[in-house]
C-alpha cells in the first residue's frame, strides 16, 4: 500500500451532512489489508472514497448515489474539471466583491438557475458548478430538497468562502479518471460486487428523533422499512465474499432500549464509536454521539 505524495491532501470538494471525514481514521481501522476492487452505492461526499483511492490505488472503482444532481457533479469534475474551474472562480470572485445584501440577491438568482437546471433535469457543466456554489455558500453546507425535488437551502453568512479550490479539483478529477460513476438504487452495485469487492456503504441515517430529521437528502425518505432492506442487500453481497463496511445511526443515543441495528445486523460485528455531529437543527444538539460501524469480517 503506498500513498502518492501528490494526493495527500486530497479532501472532498464539497461539505456534505454526515461526512466521514472525521471518522476517516476509526474507518481506516476497518480496512481490509489490500482493496483491488472498491463500491459505494451510496457516495455522498466522497471522504472515504477519496481516501481509498490515495491509499489503494484499487483496479475497479464503481460510485453511485440516487442524488443526480451530486453525481452530475462528480461526472463532470472527472470529465470537465477545466471548464467548472473556470466557472467557480468567476463566481467566487463575483460573490466576493458583494456587500451582504447583495450577496442573498446573487446567491438566490443562482439558486433559481440551479432549480431551473433540475426541472429540465439539464446534465451539464453549469449545473456541476452551481452545486459547488451553492454547497460552499448556503446555511451549514445542507443539500435539502423539497418534495418537487427544488433546492431550498437559505443563503449563508460566511465572510469569504472558499468557493473553488482548484488544485484539489484537479487532484479529485485524477483520481476519479478511471472510476465507474452510476446514479440510480443502491441495488444497481449488485452486479458489480464480487468476492474480490470492498464496499463501504454509508446510506442515509435512521434519524435519532423527529428533530434530526429536518433535512431531505432527496424527495424520496430512507425510512425503517428501507434500513432493514439494505440489511438484507449486504447480507445478499456478504454471501457472494465481499468485505463490507457500512456506517449508521447508534440509536442508544437517544433510547437505550432501541435495539433496531443490533437486531437487523446480529449476524454481523456491530462497533460503536465516537462522532461529533449536529444531532438535530438546534446548535444545542452538537456534541459527542455514538456512531455504528458494521462489518460482516
Amino acid at each position: 500500500m503506498g500513498i502518492d505524495c501528490m494526493y495527500k491532501t486530497v479532501k472532498p470538494f464539497i461539505k456534505w451532512a454526515g461526512g466521514k471525514s472525521q471518522l476517516l481514521n476509526v474507518i481506516r481501522e476497518k480496512y481490509p489489508t489490500e482493496i483491488k476492487k472498491y463500491c459505494e452505492p451510496f457516495v455522498g461526499g466522497g471522504a472515504v472514497l477519496f481516501d481509498v483511492l490515495v491509499n489503494f490505488q484499487p483496479k475497479e472503482v464503481l460510485i453511485n448515489d440516487i442524488n443526480s444532481e451530486l453525481i452530475n457533479t462528480y461526472t463532470h469534475i472527472r470529465d470537465n474539471c477545466e471548464s467548472i474551474i473556470s466557472v467557480l472562480l468567476k463566481m467566487q470572485e463575483e460573490f466576493w466583491t458583494l456587500n451582504s445584501d447583495k450577496r442573498k440577491d446573487y446567491f438566490y438568482v443562482k439558486r433559481d438557475r440551479f432549480n431551473e437546471l433540475i426541472t429540465h433535469k439539464e446534465s451539464t457543466e453549469e449545473k456541476a458548478a452551481l452545486f459547488i456554489f451553492l454547497n460552499k455558500t448556503c446555511f451549514n453546507g445542507l443539500y435539502r430538497v423539497n418534495k418537487k425535488g427544488l433546492y431550498n437551502v437559505p443563503v449563508g453568512s460566511y465572510k469569504k468562502p472558499a468557493v473553488c479550490d482548484a488544485d484539489n479539483i484537479r487532484l479529485i478529477s485524477g483520481l476519479l479518471r478511471n472510476v465507474e460513476i452510476m446514479c440510480g438504487d443502491y441495488k444497481l452495485c449488485e452486479k458489480f460486487i464480487d468476492e474480490n469487492t470492498f464496499v463501504y456503504i454509508d446510506p442515509p441515517y435512521r434519524p435519532l428523533n423527529e428533530t434530526s430529521s429536518f433535512t431531505s437528502y432527496s424527495s424520496n425518505d430512507f425510512n425503517d422499512e428501507q434500513q432493514i432492506q439494505l440489511s438484507g442487500f449486504i447480507e445478499m453481497i456478504s454471501e457472494k465474499g465481499a468485505k463490507v463496511v457500512a456506517s449508521n445511526s447508534d440509536p442508544k443515543n437517544a433510547d437505550t432500549e432501541d435495539n433496531f441495528f443490533d437486531d437487523i445486523y446480529k449476524q454481523f460485528n456491530v462497533y460503536r464509536v465516537k462522532a461529533n455531529r449536529m444531532i438535530n437543527s438546534n446548535s444545542n444538539g452538537r456534541g459527542s454521539i455514538s456512531e455504528l460501524l458494521i462489518c460482516n469480517y
